[in-house]
């Protein structure tokens, strides 16, 4: 197995389950998907749209070294929009994994200083930051009552195998 492959079998049980949960959300109330937890980042549509938008922020470093810049004054997302969003740009994270090379890096403001930051970091930041949230999501999901979808890497397997 060459390193590209391994990335981007990372980067593909990223997408996987980024799709995963928002695919068992899609059910939910707007109650439901409005309910938070202490120490989470707050509600499931905030938490996801979040996850969504920091992935095209990760994405647009990676592609152009710009930051993404959200429209100001657009609605929010629907569930399915940010399903789409967050398809889009796994698919975009799987491309680009195998293409970055460990000294690319990118100009980020960082506290109002410029600095250099790797995309491998970029890279690195993406699969954990959505970890974190989707794992966030799962804890609310079970304090009401739904069993959360399983996301881990054996079971994205199975699925492979199938």
């Amino acid at each position: 197995m060459h390193a590209g492959d391994t990335l981007e079998t990372l980067f593909r049980h990223h997408r996987w389950a980024n799709l995963r949960i928002v695919d068992g959300c899609l059910p939910l109330s707007d109650a439901q998907l409005d309910q938070g937890l202490l120490g989470t980042y707050g509600t499931i549509r905030d938490t996801l749209r979040h996850m969504m938008l920091a992935e095209r922020s990760y994405l647009s470093r990676i592609r152009s070294g710009e930051r993404y810049t959200h429209p100001e004054g657009a609605p929010p997302p629907s569930l399915e929009e940010m399903r789409a969003s967050l398809d889009e740009t796994g698919a975009g994270l799987i491309a680009w994994a195998a293409r970055v090379e460990a000294g690319d890096a990118v100009e980020i403001d960082w506290d109002g200083e410029p600095r250099q930051v790797p995309k491998t970091i970029l890279l690195t930041q993406a699969i954990n930051h959505a970890t974190e949230h989707r794992a966030q999501i799962m804890a609310i999901l079970t304090q009401l009552g739904i069993q959360p979808p399983e996301l881990d890497a054996w079971t994205y397997f199975d699925g492979l195998a199938r």
